[in-house]
């Protein structure tokens, strides 16, 4: 029995250690394959769009400091002539809890005109986020805007959907939860590294072709 029981233990430990290994490679070869993509401000190439990915809306419909910091990038892209529309991508599945909404209103109220606003309702995780910008808004070139620590897998998922993508960092200020962001991401990277390989599972809301050139305004209500 303590013969047995010792080689259960050692079967499980190897297993662990090699559950490790595999998370650390695909961790590192994800943020080997995106840091090349991920660019300065002044530096990023002129594209069509950028997607600026959604975070925590307060209940009073304030955005909060991470998300903030992110829509603040993206205007700033639009505004120096980077982009040519803003593509907000958020979780609106509930009538109680909108992130898109808030996030327009915060862009508009920084004179960003109405139509070259796009937003993406069923923006409710980062897969989804990028599959939509494909096959929905028909995306072909983008810059993505969020913190530093989430960008490589965003860059890789655009990448591997064949969207011709970088990203430009929106860290202006420390974030308390960081710490708990990071360590959420390295199981993330490997999460979205087995859906975009292998799974390619389809994002549960689809819908009518949106065209990017177009007048924005049409997707104020649409999922």
């Amino acid at each position: 029995m303590n013969r047995l029981f010792k080689r259960i233990l050692s079967i499980l430990l190897i297993c662990i250690i090699f559950g490790i290994v595999v998370v650390g490679i695909i961790n590192y070869n994800i943020i080997k394959f995106s840091n090349k993509y991920i660019v300065s401000l002044e530096d990023a190439p002129k594209c069509e769009a950028a997607l600026v990915l959604g975070a925590l809306v307060y209940r009073n419909g304030r955005v909060s400091p991470i998300l903030q910091d992110r829509l603040d990038v993206g205007i700033e892209l639009y505004k120096n002539n980077i982009v040519k529309k803003v593509l907000l991508s958020g979780d609106h599945g509930q009538k109680s809890y909108d992130e898109v909404n808030a996030m327009k209103e915060y862009v508009i109220s920084r004179n960003v005109p109405a139509e070259d606003i796009f937003l993406d309702h069923a923006g409710f995780n980062t897969y989804d986020s990028l599959y939509r910008a494909k096959h929905v808004f028909q995306a072909k070139e983008i810059i993505i805007v969020t913190q530093e620590y989430h960008l490589p897998r965003a860059i890789y998922i655009a990448r591997k959907l064949g969207i011709d993508a970088y990203g430009v960092t929106a860290d202006k200020h420390i974030y308390p939860k960081m710490p708990l962001y990071k360590n959420r991401e390295f199981l993330a990277r490997v999460k979205d590294y087995v859906l975009v390989n292998f799974l390619k599972p389809k994002s549960r809301y689809l819908g009518e072709v949106i065209d990017l050139s177009g007048d924005g305004r049409i997707t104020n209500d649409k999922k």
